[in-house]
């Protein structure tokens, strides 16, 4: 397929006119392929179109549904205990086979919270900044790192890492034997 002057001139009129790279196509025919128009039309750098001709308002999907609200257990009325542990109901599959003897699906568990752990004292003195840092100091960052309380730990490191013997402990879990 060639690029006649004629066809050229169709084209910017119809690109001007707002039809689409599919309807030039059609309306050009004779092998010209929706890709073929979007390439000549970059070439020639057209832009800044009229708008679409076919401006019937699509229909938008359905809003998705909000969440129900969580159940917590333990809850008085008034304000929530920072103890209670919410209550979470688990979706269950379809019962077949060998899930057929499971527990019922009313049977509610409860949300495991980890507990926070406690983090080694540094004393003020011994804690660094960024800039004090070097390959013998604990490079466990400390606080959040937008305040004036961040900091490091700075203890001496071990060899094998970039953190003291507690940090490390903390940030490298030895894996559990090979189940057989």
């Amino acid at each position: 397929m060639g690029w006649t002057d004629e066809r050229v001139e169709l084209l910017k009129k119809l690109w001007m006119e707002g039809l689409s790279a599919s309807q030039i196509a059609a309306e050009l025919g004779e092998g010209v392929t929706r890709n073929a128009v979007i390439g000549k039309v970059h070439r020639l750098k057209l832009s800044a179109r009229a708008k679409p001709t076919n401006t019937t308002p699509r229909a938008r999907p359905a809003a998705a549904r909000p969440a129900a609200p969580r159940r917590v257990t333990g809850q008085t009325s008034g304000a929530t205990p920072m103890s209670a542990k919410p209550r979470v109901s688990m979706a269950r599959p379809q019962v077949m086979g060998a899930t057929a003897l499971a527990a019922a699906p009313e049977m509610e568990t409860e949300l495991y919270v980890a507990p926070a752990a406690a983090e080694l004292f540094i004393p003020e003195d011994k804690r660094l900044n960024l800039l004090q840092l070097n390959e013998h100091t604990c490079k466990w960052p400390i606080g959040d790192p937008l305040t004036k309380d961040f900091y490091f730990c700075g203890q001496h490191s071990l060899e094998t890492g970039p953190y003291c013997e507690f940090h490390s402990r903390r940030a490298y879990h030895q894996m559990d034997k090979k189940r057989r």
